[in-house]
């Protein structure tokens, strides 16, 4: 493949790294076959926004930590912002501006030397609140995001990127903000469907749901300890399974032939994590056929009257009686006999339901 794709860096062992100090400085017999892989560059993310996401912006310190935890050591956070306290150790580079407005870093063409300065692989964008607060239209603030990701993907034609349905916000001086929240965020998922590419995916992670600015801002607007944890928690999932993806090949590469018929497919669910009016679910669609499957859709149908309302690694649809429709993203859809891949999803569901469930049901192509 011509594409670029993106490698794990490797912890070296403590004994070979020893080894390698302790190495005579005579001639040496004879050059290594093939460079390290611990040579490989880390993948480079750039957390992209106003005050929240800077000014500490401390949930990035978290979720720095949670995909160390998870092992992903292969990560560069990128910005020309240097790290701005929160007293834990994690990788502090960002480029969240206090006070910004996305549509002014899109008028004022600010971004493109910020990405020329940093190179990044994949940007986590949560922006927009001044725009909000300002009663900027949601169209506007729509158009600088286009505008933006344009001058992403001119930096990197494989630019993947997440951008947040914004947190909620309730300042005192804004009594109009709460709903102007609500209304922008509906309009976020139609916007990233028709801006997401194979080549460059722009998924939708919702922040919204499950935030309460009561319990989870110090000040209405800005998050405390515990919505920095919230926040955290819901770009873990996207982000750590864009790590597991990698970047999609060249799509001027020739396909792999097809071989004929009999590809089938199953898929399992499971519970992440719920809390009250919502859960994260894990969906893992598994090759159960001796042909390669080069295509799948899965079909979700959550209990108790719960509803799909994101989706990342795959491509959502909705019929009219809840049931999801999602089928593979460009990068995931091919599988070898006995192999799997998963996608992730966030579904709303009513106070009183019970434990998170669906059925779910997978259909192959070949």
């Amino acid at each position: 493949m011509r594409g670029i794709r993106l490698l794990r860096l490797r912890t070296l062992p403590l004994l070979g790294l020893l080894a390698a100090l302790l190495l005579p400085l005579g001639p040496i017999p004879a050059p290594a076959a093939a460079a390290s892989p611990a040579a490989a560059d880390p993948v480079r993310v750039m957390p992209l926004g106003d005050s929240i996401t800077g000014s500490p912006g401390c949930w990035r310190a978290l979720l720095w930590n949670r995909l160390l935890d998870a092992g992903h050591t292969d990560v560069d956070f990128v910005g020309t912002l240097p790290a701005q306290g929160c007293g834990v150790a994690h990788d502090g580079d960002n480029e969240g501006h206090g006070g910004e407005l996305v549509t002014n870093v899109a008028d004022q063409n600010l971004l493109p030397a910020r990405l020329a300065a940093t190179l990044p692989d994949i940007v986590v964008m949560h922006f927009g609140t001044n725009d909000v607060w300002s009663d900027v239209p949601p169209d506007r603030i729509l158009a600088a995001y286009t505008r933006l990701v344009g001058q992403m993907r001119a930096s990197n034609p494989d630019m993947r990127v997440l951008v947040a349905q914004i947190i909620p916000m309730n300042p005192g001086t804004c009594a109009a903000c709460a709903r102007r929240v609500v209304d922008f965020n509906a309009r976020i998922p139609a916007w990233a469907a028709a801006t997401s590419t194979g080549r460059s995916p722009v998924t939708v992670v919702d922040q919204w749901t499950g935030f309460d600015t009561a319990t989870d801002t110090y000040d209405g607007v800005h998050p405390n300890a515990a919505g920095n944890e919230k926040i955290a928690a819901r770009w873990f999932p996207a982000l750590a399974a864009l790590l597991e993806a990698g970047v999609p090949g060249d799509p001027d590469d020739p396909d792999d032939p097809e071989e004929p018929g009999g590809a089938d497919c199953t898929a399992s669910f499971r519970a992440v994590s719920s809390w009250q009016g919502g859960y994260q679910a894990e969906v893992t669609v598994r090759n159960t056929s001796a042909a390669p499957v080069t295509g799948w859709t899965v079909t979700v149908a959550p209990a108790d009257g719960a509803r799909v309302s994101q989706v990342w690694n795959g491509i959502l649809g909705t019929a009219a009686d809840g049931t999801a429709t999602v089928t593979n993203a460009r990068w995931n859809g091919t599988l070898a006999p006995g192999a799997s891949a998963a996608f992730g999803l966030i579904a709303t569901a009513p106070a009183t339901s019970a434990a998170p469930a669906a059925t779910v049901g997978c259909t192959a192509t070949s």
